[in-house]
């Protein structure tokens, strides 16, 4: 089957974005398969610049179906807006579509998401506080409203109101907080947003399915990534959902065969976004060159970024968790000016050598970097198109990565555009 999932290797922010975008133009569907509008992609083409929060990256190929899956947590005033803002920059979204089974962040959920976070003061978690947590923890208690439940008045506010007795419970007798009414979710959810939406509410997992089994090609894009995965990631400092590669087939409603390429995307250095551990953070000129370099803040909140050296530990795991056929590395562009470049190829933790991610969270807490030196190449590498336009120290650096990785590098990003990619080999 010609199903092609792209999901970012580290802690988000890689450029999933941009790859979707460079890959779309050969696809016939691309696929969001899980996360909410807390995931920002950014893509820029010629002197546009365009940051999506929920609608998926392909929306600026004209003739390609958008799928917002099951697996997704959606706002609909977020993705109306959304949908609103392309339209003025005249970005066709008629074949925008979102399934029936993807559940919906309510207002509650955000102002739960905003008190818990400021209830757990120093442990806070770092969140957007957009509601998603408590979205997708309401879907696990099975409590939660979908988006087919806009198309039935009656059934929407039966589900309401069993719900929100208890989030108005909760806000007012730990908080100390008045919740909003039922009435004033129902007047706006189902008298102006479910007119407006109802259109494209589709049956995602036909839709899909009708697709592959034309052979028509189909991409799966994954929000945030490997190492903020509900399961997989530095936990609790994650997200609430899954998007390492096998949530693609839980987010669309896919099997494993429908799915043949799973590319990995990896920027050449690392961040982060909140709390949580981060072997090779820099707290020093280096880390602040990156950050300012790699214009590295969130694409939906602002925050700084937590910058740090590559760390090729958590590519080897990151290639055992999603089965990666081969990697995206992006900007590399970035490190031009740098005239040593670090890599992080095992951790010492207790005086022992690992080159594995450890398992224990006080382990990778405790873990000191080992690190290998390559030397820069102090270019500008924006212009380069080929390999071999890019200079040798940078190529050594590529197959370096690649090689402690253990997953071949297809396309390398030096620079933003999308028109600055180069292919290998």
């Amino acid at each position: 089957m010609p199903g092609t999932v792209v999901v970012g290797t580290q802690w988000g922010d890689e450029g999933k974005g941009k790859l979707t975008d460079v890959l779309a133009e050969d696809m016939d569907m691309v696929v969001r398969y899980q996360g909410g509008h807390n995931a920002g992609h950014t893509i820029v083409v010629g002197e546009q610049k365009f940051a999506f929060r929920l609608v998926p990256s392909g929306v600026l190929h004209p003739g390609i179906v958008n799928v917002i899956g099951n697996g997704v947590v959606v706002d609909p005033r977020v993705l109306l807006s959304e949908i609103e803002t392309l339209a003025t920059r005249n970005v066709d979204t008629t074949q925008l579509v979102v399934s029936g089974n993807a559940h919906l962040v309510m207002p509650y959920h955000q102002e739960l998401d905003v008190l818990f976070e400021r209830h757990l003061g120093d442990n806070k978690l770092g969140t957007t506080k957009g509601g998603i947590g408590p979205a997708y923890a309401d879907k696990a208690l099975r409590v939660g409203l979908r988006v087919q439940d806009l198309l039935d008045q009656k059934i929407f506010r039966q589900k309401l109101e069993v719900v929100l007795k208890e989030k108005l419970a909760v806000m007012a007798k730990v908080y100390n907080r008045l919740g909003p009414t039922a009435d004033d979710i129902c007047d706006e959810y189902l008298g102006e947003i479910a007119p407006r939406l109802a259109p494209r509410i589709v049956d995602s997992v036909h839709l899909i399915h009708t697709a592959l089994e034309a052979g028509k090609k189909v991409m799966f894009e994954g929000a945030q990534a490997t190492f903020l995965d509900l399961d997989h990631g530095t936990y609790p400092f994650v997200t609430s959902s899954n998007p390492v590669a096998g949530g693609a087939c839980a987010g669309a409603g896919v099997g494993p065969r429908d799915i043949d390429r799973i590319i990995g995307i990896t920027k050449t250095y690392m961040t982060r976004v909140g709390s949580g551990p981060f072997p090779t953070e820099l707290f020093d000129e280096t880390g602040d060159l990156l950050i300012e370099r790699g214009v590295e803040f969130g694409t939906n909140t602002g925050r700084r970024r937590r910058p740090g050296w590559f760390d090729a530990v958590m590519l080897r795991q990151a290639a055992r968790l999603n089965s990666l056929s081969d990697v995206f590395l992006t900007k590399l562009d970035v490190l031009d000016t740098l005239p040593t470049l670090k890599v992080c190829v095992a951790y010492d933790i207790d005086g022992e050598r690992v080159t594995h991610m450890p398992y224990h969270q006080s382990d990778l807490h405790k873990a000191v970097p080992v690190y290998e030196e390559l030397p820069g190449w102090q270019t500008d590498i924006t212009s380069c198109r080929t390999m071999d336009e890019l200079p040798k120290a940078a190529r050594d650096y590529i197959l370096f990565l690649a090689e402690q990785g253990g997953v071949p590098i297809s396309y390398v990003g030096v620079g933003p555009d999308r028109l600055a990619t180069i292919q290998v080999g």
